[in-house]
């Protein structure tokens, strides 16, 4: 079959290749991919950001959001069967969305929202589980609290924006002039325009801050939470828990170091400080389909390539072109 692969770490080394269709273990079910979406995650794979973590053999087929068919299921499949389209954010050192098949464990599949189009549904699992994760399980975020999501109109923070509201947050986002209006359109109740702005003059108080730029940006993010409110950033630096939610306790220490300054920064403010890394969920994804399918989500895509266009899909999004989920297509 084709797919895209990485055979070495580095900026443009995402390659076209015929690869082996893969074998469907007992507790797998197989996928005929109907669309995949681009994410930052596989930049940042690609260029081999998280190989001390996630050891994946190379050569190995990137892509991390799927949507499709099942045409075959592993002899201890409980849950699907032949026919059923699916979406999915495949576990990490099992991705490989960018191809034409892709072998899944069925407790990272769910039945796909039945009101979205493949290119939709491929546009939504991580970055709804991400938000579904930060904001449900991490923030614990509660009806009437103050969160602040930056970039509020990406495809991230597009997604967080409107699960906080659901959730019955107070919302506040950062968005470019041009994008202003669609973050309102969202649901945010307050937009911030970082051209013209400075978010941390603007706001204080916050209970929950989303960070997905880092840097001076989430340094800043610290000072407009209340007492005891937490940072959390999708971008870094890692921190303790990170590691041992990789199942590596031993690297720890290590992470702990990458994040000191930030935390110290964060302790003599009175606030707290987390890194989150996604992971793979089929039963959230289930849930969060029903928040699809009656209206209380939606996705925001940008624009859709060809399969075949895949590494001119992956440009795109890294020049920063993008205004929502870029999502390739078969």
């Amino acid at each position: 079959m084709k797919a895209f692969i990485v055979s070495k770490y580095g900026e443009d080394t995402l390659k076209a290749a015929e690869v082996p269709r893969p074998v469907t273990g007992s507790q797998d079910v197989l996928v005929a991919i109907r669309a995949a979406s681009i994410n930052p995650l596989d930049k940042m794979v690609r260029n081999g950001e998280f190989k001390q973590l996630l050891k994946y053999k190379r050569p190995f087929v990137l892509g991390h959001d799927v949507s499709g068919v099942i045409t075959e299921v592993g002899a201890d499949v409980q849950n699907f069967k032949v026919g059923d389209e699916v979406y999915s954010r495949p576990r990490d050192l099992r991705i490989g969305t960018f191809a034409e098949f892709i072998a899944i464990h069925e407790d990272d599949v769910a039945l796909k929202p039945s009101t979205l189009s493949f290119e939709e549904a491929a546009a939504v699992p991580l970055v709804a589980l991400a938000a579904w994760q930060t904001l449900v399980e991490l923030a614990q975020l509660q009806p009437g609290q103050k969160i602040l999501v930056h970039a509020g109109a990406g495809g991230l923070g597009s997604t967080v924006v409107q699960l906080a509201k659901h959730l019955g947050a107070y919302v506040a986002t950062t968005a470019h002039t041009t994008e202003v209006d669609r973050a309102y359109d969202l649901g945010a109740d307050e937009v911030i325009d970082f051209t013209s702005k400075d978010f941390s003059d603007v706001i204080a108080g916050y209970d929950v801050v989303l960070d997905s730029l880092g840097g001076a940006n989430l340094e800043k993010s610290l000072t407009v939470l209340k007492r005891g409110g937490l940072a959390i950033s999708v971008v870094g630096p890692p921190d303790a828990s990170f590691a041992k939610q990789l199942g590596q306790p031993i690297l720890a220490p290590v992470m702990g170091l990458l994040s000191r300054k930030i935390r110290r920064k964060a302790k003599s403010l009175g606030v707290r400080y987390s890194f989150f890394f996604m992971r793979a969920d089929g039963k959230q994804l289930a849930d969060i389909a029903t928040l699809y399918e009656s209206g209380a989500l939606r996705p925001v895509l940008d624009r859709t390539f060809d399969f075949d266009e895949t590494v001119e899909a992956m440009t795109y999004v890294e020049q920063g072109n993008a205004k929502g989920k870029v999502v390739v297509t078969h």
